[in-house]
């Protein structure tokens, strides 16, 4: 049976599975689904389209399924997706979407930190983490295994690709490809996420195709253009050439530029 704190304001609407737990002063409205094995902090607020998944934290004080920030919002209904065992520390606000879209989607097994907001028809995969005061603007797109440091805002509409890293505090205005290590201002090509990767089962060839892959995009003195068209008639034999050339055909915002100088290490 739930566990639902006297002192919890519970829509009988609410669809809540047999074993959540809810403490005291949250606030979960009618059309909300709680999925088996999670909490509810207490004081939080979980507003109407709001679908949790089994297992998972929602830490005091977090606000889930608020109006978007948006303008052009006209009170249509939308959605809050939240994934199993995904993490919400305190304080952290996630709107629900806009007709564009919708929805708003955080996915499994992510570490959401304190303060940070996802806004209206965000879209984040799983294994992704986002530090402390991580902002992003409405329609961001987080990749797979993604992290995003401390403080991190992210202008409206980028895609951030899987596996990639960004460092604490700077400034997201451009498209982030996936497997990089980003930082500086304006944010810029590091190398790549080397450590995450090997943590991750990727195997030395595989690093190896993605240090060639970089090295034309970013460093080889080519165009984007130029550099796409290099990229796809070297290729490689485990995919990433494609998926790296079809992230830049899909940009909207365009690339974050590479540094001015490599480091000896960078593509080693």
């Amino acid at each position: 049976m739930s566990k639902i704190h006297p002192l919890a304001a519970v829509s009988e609407h609410a669809r809540i599975a047999d074993d959540v737990v809810i403490d005291a002063f949250a606030v979960v409205d009618d059309d909300v689904e709680i999925g088996e094995g999670s909490w509810i902090g207490s004081s939080s607020r979980l507003f109407s389209g709001v679908r949790v998944g089994k297992r998972v934290k929602v830490s005091p004080m977090v606000s889930l399924g608020g109006e978007p920030q948006d303008k052009k919002f006209g009170g249509e209904k939308s959605n809050v997706f939240i994934g199993d065992d995904t993490v919400l520390r305190e304080f952290v606000t996630v709107n629900r979407g806009t007709a564009a879209t919708g929805r708003t989607t955080i996915g499994a097994n992510c570490l959401v930190m304190s303060y940070a907001h996802v806004a209206h028809d965000c879209a984040i995969g799983d294994q992704v983490i986002l530090a402390n005061g991580v902002q992003l603007a409405g329609h961001v797109t987080v990749g797979d295994w993604a992290i995003l440091g401390g403080l991190v805002p992210v202008h409206q509409f980028v895609h951030i690709g899987r596996h990639c890293m960004i460092g604490g505090g700077f400034r997201v205005p451009k498209d982030v490809p996936p497997y990089v290590l980003a930082a500086g201002s304006p944010l810029s090509f590091m190398g790549l996420n080397v450590v995450g990767l090997r943590r991750r089962g990727f195997k030395p060839e595989h690093i190896a195709a993605l240090r060639e892959t970089f090295y034309v995009l970013f460093r080889s003195g080519l165009n984007t253009s130029q550099a796409v068209d290099r990229i796809q008639k070297i290729g490689d034999s485990f995919g990433y050439a494609d998926e790296i050339v079809n992230f830049i055909k899909a940009s909207k915002r365009g690339l974050m530029p590479g540094r001015a100088k490599a480091t000896q290490e960078e593509f080693a």
